[in-house]
């Protein structure tokens, strides 16, 4: 068989299958051309996912006539000055996206140039160009795309269904309009549904602010997009080095979702899905979260077009940096600095969540009064009857009972330390697990095995860092009977147990001897911990050192070291665990993501009890 050039017009078709996977593609390199064109409204229309309709109206600079015929053109393109490819300030570069549109669909152009007297629109069907003409336009351009993929059938075959596709172009808009706070986007689907409404200037005007500053707009924008709960949860992001700045917001551990759909990412304005950032958000988040739990992110990392390549993918959903360990670490470095300074804090997501949880007592399940015909009498309790003395003792009031000068002299000790300290002052213990603290405005509930478990982990931590960690010699070994391999893995790693302070050695088959673990771990159960810790290294497996599996092998530790539910605590030592947690970063949540304590404010209390 012969070798045959393919005509223009599968050629053209072969080419559009690289840039246009979907409908949410065409919607991108649209939306994306108006954002070029300095648009300060755009507005797109679905019909059936895209898959009939897609019309995008903006309000830019639009084009000429001659424009017009040049911009459908494959190759085609206003935005690259000369040949450098690191010199792209603009989102679209390629001149692919309008020809190779064109070429899958029934497709017409209207533009008009700002300030001229006239518009002009070019229809294009399947990669046939028509004749431009006149046309009724205000400045700015609308491009519509009917029937995409109607001149290859095969690719309508691997759409999902219309919701998905819709779900997919709506994803889109609003990965763009995250970073362009300064321009008002709207998508309206079948039956004029509004699908996405974001104006320009949602920011709320507080404490004397008349015109919100960027990272405020930029803020209100990801509350539109994300949620208000982001944005009442997210730390300041704000990091430079070596000419590369990465800024936005990073929600609280506590504020993490089951996949990591809520992590966006922005290489010079420009949306992008890259494994090395994901990886530096992951890593940034290893010690606070669960392997399967993601935090809530909207990174923004400005660098200079030298330092990144965007023309690595058709779709510029993908980028590549000059220094990637640079940015890593930039990355890293910045969300882990947010967090520190967020210290004890937690999401506002967790008090709520308990609020809602909370339901008055309306009776049900609750005390029953006898149902008698005559009202019940003050102090009839019905039949539920008080014995004599108690029933005197029920009716005298509060006000008699002398509580003593000790007692009035703690009540005002408790006062100022509710006044002094973000936490409180301890006033109860719970089910032998719950601490209960009085602040003041309000209530603190700590989970004090979680709360101690993060304290034991970050002391760890600084101790392995500084001078490595102490060790305590057991007065009798500790003899602990595995399976075989979970012996051998122990035994294999003895060495680097011995630095997290854990020193134990092969004792037989299929089991170890422990004969010193961390001092600051305290009274153990020796066995329990040596079995988590072989299971542990069954999921690691044998490829990576142990401090680099840190937060794993030190979570275990802690967990083990930390404070149980079911313990008794005097009042001192809850004062204690409290005044701990205020000076200790990350004591907001445990190792694993869940919070360590629920505040619960006075006024949100009161409007349980109808008070407010």
């Amino acid at each position: 068989m012969g070798i045959r050039l393919l005509p223009p017009g599968l050629i053209n078709r072969i080419a559009a299958g690289e840039v246009i996977e979907r409908p949410a593609s065409a919607v991108k390199e649209l939306v994306e051309n108006a954002i070029d064109a300095g648009a300060g409204k755009i507005d797109v229309v679905l019909s059936a996912g895209g898959r009939n309709l897609i019309l995008v109206s903006d309000d830019g600079s639009g084009l000429s006539a001659g424009d017009i015929e040049l911009a459908v053109e494959r190759h085609c393109t206003s935005k690259l000055n000369g040949e450098d490819l690191l010199a792209i300030t603009t989102l679209g570069f390629r001149g692919e996206a309008l020809p190779s549109i064109a070429a899958v669909s029934r497709f017409r152009m209207t533009s008009r140039e700002r300030g001229a007297g006239e518009a002009w629109s070019l229809a294009i069907e399947g990669g046939v160009k028509g004749a431009i003409t006149p046309a009724a336009h205000p400045e700015g351009t609308r491009v519509e795309v009917r029937d995409l993929f109607y001149a290859t059938p095969a690719r309508l075959k691997f759409l999902k269904t219309e919701r998905a596709e819709r779900e997919h172009a709506v994803d889109m808009v609003a990965r763009l309009a995250m970073a362009h706070p300064e321009i008002e986007f709207s998508v309206i689907g079948d039956e004029d549904r509004v699908l996405l409404r974001l104006r320009t200037s949602p920011a709320p005007r507080q404490k004397g602010i008349v015109d919100p500053s960027p990272g405020e707009r930029r803020r209100a924008r990801l509350a539109e997009v994300m949620g208000r709960d982001f944005a009442e949860n997210a730390l300041t992001i704000d990091a430079e080095r070596e000419g590369i700045k990465v800024s936005g917001f990073a929600g609280l551990p506590t504020l993490n979702r089951a996949t990591a759909r809520d992590q966006y990412l922005f290489v010079n304005g420009r949306p992008v899905r890259d494994k090395l950032l994901v990886g530096a958000v992951r890593g940034a988040y290893q010690d606070f979260l669960a392997r399967d739990r993601h935090p809530m992110v909207a990174l923004f990392l400005d660098c200079p077009g030298s330092e990144v390549d965007v023309n690595v993918h058709p779709a510029k959903a993908e980028v590549r940096f000059r220094d990637s360990a640079l940015v890593r670490g930039l990355i890293v470095g910045a969300l882990r600095q947010a967090l520190a300074a967020a210290g004890h804090r937690a999401s506002t997501t967790v008090a709520a969540a308990t609020l809602h949880a909370f339901r008055p007592n309306t009776g049900i399940g609750g005390l029953r009064y006898s149902a008698g015909p005559a009202p019940i009498a003050p102090y009839d309790v019905g039949p539920y009857e008080l014995a004599e003395p108690a029933a005197a003792a029920y009716q005298a009031p509060l006000a008699r009972v002398d509580q003593g000068p000790e007692a009035r002299a703690a009540e005002s000790s408790v006062q100022a330390a509710s006044e002094a300290f973000p936490l409180g002052a301890a006033r109860a213990q719970l089910h032998g697990t719950y601490i209960l603290a009085q602040t003041s405005d309000g209530i603190v509930i700590v989970d004090q095995h979680a709360a101690h478990e993060r304290l034991v982990y970050e002391r760890m931590k600084e101790a392995l860092a500084a001078k490595g960690i102490e060790r305590q010699m057991l007065l009798l070994p500790e003899v602990v009977e595995l399976d075989e391999a979970g012996a051998q893995r122990l035994g294999a790693r003895g060495a680097e147990l011995a630095e997290l302070g854990l020193v134990l050695e092969p004792f037989g088959v299929g089991a170890v001897v422990v004969r010193e673990v961390p001092a600051l771990l305290g009274q153990i159960d020796v066995r329990g911990l040596v079995r988590d810790l072989a299971d542990e290294l069954a999921e690691l497996g044998d490829a990576l050192a142990l401090k680099e599996r840190l937060e794993d092998i030190c979570g275990t530790l802690a967990c083990h070291g930390s404070v149980r539910a079911g313990r008794a605590l005097t009042t001192a030592e809850m004062n204690a665990l409290l005044r701990q947690m205020e000076a200790t970063p990350y004591s907001g949540q445990c190792n694993h993501g869940r919070p360590t304590y629920v505040a619960l404010p006075l006024a949100d209390i009161e409007k349980l009890f109808g008070r407010r």
